[in-house]
């Protein structure tokens, strides 16, 4: 399970410095604070967003860039999303600077979200721009049908802890 929560950058440090023990990932963007906890036990989140993880590769502590596309998807059209995402040809992770993956479902809502990391924002920048971009992302999505609504993107950066 992956479970994410969001505060002020102040308030999720703590959280972070209080449990050096687990797999805790801190990063910010303009608006927000999020921290993400992967584990297969229980969270310390109190009212965290969680997710199943569908697929996976690479590690979450790596890189220091992510992008959280957001993919509303109808109860209909689930089976068929998710079926796209298993038969992927994992061209992204062929990608230079690539640092991790997670295609996540929801437990609560209709929203899922491909989480990727990178070394660096130039490396996710190049990867959008090429064509194997289009080729892996842009393949069996025309269904309009299984998407309630537009989907979007969300993009943070790694906070360092060291002094």
């Amino acid at each position: 399970m992956l479970y994410i929560t969001y505060g002020t950058v102040h308030y999720l440090i703590k959280l972070v410095e209080a449990h050096p023990d687990l797999n805790l990932r801190l990063m910010t963007n303009e608006n927000t604070g999020i921290l993400f906890h992967e584990t297969d036990g229980k969270t310390i989140f109190n009212e965290p967003k969680s997710y199943e993880v569908l697929d996976s590769n690479g590690s979450l502590t790596a890189g220091s860039f992510a992008v959280f596309h957001h993919i509303p998807v109808s109860h209909e059209g689930k089976p068929l999303f998710e079926k796209l995402f298993s038969d992927r040809a994992r061209i992204i992770e062929k990608q230079q600077g690539f640092s991790a993956i997670r295609v996540l479902r929801p437990t609560k809502n209709d929203t899922y979200i491909i989480l990727t990391l990178w070394e660096k924002e130039q490396y996710y920048k190049a990867w959008v721009e090429s064509d194997s971009y289009n080729a892996a992302y842009h393949k069996g999505l025309q269904e309009k049908s299984s998407f309630l609504q537009p989907s979007f993107v969300k993009k943070y950066y790694a906070i360092s802890l060291e002094a």
